[in-house]
């Protein structure tokens, strides 16, 4: 019974999948009424359970891998199944949980909770400032996250999606990325910069999503600079 809600909420785009997101955070941004809210944190406590013992189910139903720490060749190895350039590769730095861990001690958990997600497209404009988000946690979906439901993707840069924030402009954010042996880097000026959040671990959502932005960046004819960005090594040791 509990699976049978899982899946007709997350089919209705109520909650997303717990991996990607936090069950109480989601509930309360979506004002769910109250029994949405019992069933949502019974589902977050339920499958607290099943990700650490039979987590099986779940990771097979979207497609996931095992979090683990990956090397260079790894990383390329995917890149080139997921339809990543090569030349525009990068991998998050460790020193990325330094401002996760600030915002948490500020008490900005939302947008803590934005910023850690595994899958993320950051739409910056010409001047660094943050211009549209999109985060695994508000696609929904089920058995495949949802980017371009609310047709939020007919536009560039997508329609909004998760909160935007100043926590992060671009060249702060250039700070936490470090190049892979066959990045090409560029100081030439460019009407956005989008930076994709990708990962071996996300499996065929990493695919999907991948496909997803890049379909998007052929709506303009503004010069774009697109950075995609490996978190599986993070996402180990967070």
């Amino acid at each position: 019974v509990i699976l049978m809600n899982i899946v007709t909420l997350i089919q209705a785009d109520e909650i997303a999948h717990p991996y990607f997101a936090n069950a109480l955070t989601l509930a309360a941004t979506k004002r769910l009424d109250m029994s949405k809210i019992r069933l949502t944190i019974s589902i977050a406590l339920f499958l607290s359970l099943a990700l650490s013992s039979c987590s099986f189910v779940f990771n097979q139903s979207y497609g996931l891998k095992e979090i683990k720490q990956v090397d260079e060749k790894t990383i390329y190895s995917f890149a080139n199944k997921y339809g990543v350039p090569l030349t525009d590769c990068y991998q998050l730095d460790s020193t990325y949980n330094m401002l996760l861990d600030s915002l948490h001690a500020k008490g900005l958990t939302e947008s803590m909770n934005n910023h850690l997600q595994p899958l993320q497209a950051l739409y910056y404009d010409t001047s660094g400032h943050l211009q549209s988000f999109q985060v695994n946690c508000y696609a929904g979906g089920y058995p495949n996250l949802r980017w371009t439901r609310k047709n939020i993707m007919t536009t560039f840069p997508p329609k909004k999606q998760a909160p935007i924030d100043s926590i992060l402009p671009l060249n702060r954010h250039l700070r936490f990325l470090t190049p892979l042996s066959k990045t090409i880097g560029s100081n030439q000026s460019y009407g956005y910069t989008v930076i994709v959040y990708w990962s071996r671990a996300m499996g065929r959502q990493s695919k999907r999503f991948v496909k997803t932005i890049q379909r998007n960046l052929l709506l303009t004819d503004k010069k774009i600079k697109a950075i995609y960005v490996n978190v599986d090594n993070f996402l180990a040791t967070y």
